[in-house]
């Protein structure tokens, strides 16, 4: 692909004039730019949504780094480099996702009333959490009923209970410990 002559307007010009501060300059490069970049993207990517995703990216990239551009060397090389990088952050997004990723073809209903939901013993947990945590020492105690029942931030229960941040930090760091214990010992 050719940058454009004159004629079409010059990108590089454009951009030394936004770089100048020109945002009208600087719209008209973005506006001549997309369908390039959508043209060399859908090349290189293929068709649909992810082709207007990693577009927007490119035209983001611009944005954000349009003053590494160096006004005395060619555009097009510079708008090929980003778009060739986003082309590779796309593929690894799409491989990490595919990867991650597990069809299901029948899913399951659930309902927010329990008489629905035959198999849920969600009272039995709640019930269990709650005994585990009135056994627990009444600093932890404290500290879980504050910042994870209550959900106070540190320095409201650090207010309301007395205690320093990193008292109720490792309060809450030994209740959520021993929690886990005593719940894994039940199952």
């Amino acid at each position: 692909m050719r940058e454009p002559e004159q004629s079409g307007g010059d990108w590089a010009a454009l951009m030394r004039a936004a770089q100048q501060g020109d945002a009208a300059a600087y719209a008209q490069l973005l506006r001549e730019v997309a369908p390039a970049v959508r043209s060399m993207v859908g090349r290189r990517w293929g068709r649909g949504a992810e082709v207007e995703d990693l577009v927007q990216e490119v035209l983001l990239s611009i944005h954000a780094v349009r003053h590494t551009y160096d006004p005395a060397r060619p555009f097009l090389p510079w708008l090929m480099a980003i778009v060739r990088h986003r082309i590779a952050d796309g593929a690894r997004r799409h491989a990490r996702k595919a990867a991650n990723e597990v069809t299901i073809d029948v899913l399951s209903e659930t309902f927010l009333v329990d008489a629905t939901n035959p198999g849920d013993d969600r009272g039995a947990d709640t019930d269990a959490l709650h005994k585990a945590i009135a056994g627990l020492p009444p600093g932890q105690r404290q500290a879980i009923e504050l910042l994870k029942v209550r959900e106070m931030s540190l320095k409201e229960a650090s207010a309301a209970s007395g205690l320093s941040i990193v008292a109720l930090k490792v309060a809450v760091h030994r209740a959520i410990k021993t929690l886990r214990s005593k719940l894994d010992e039940r199952t």
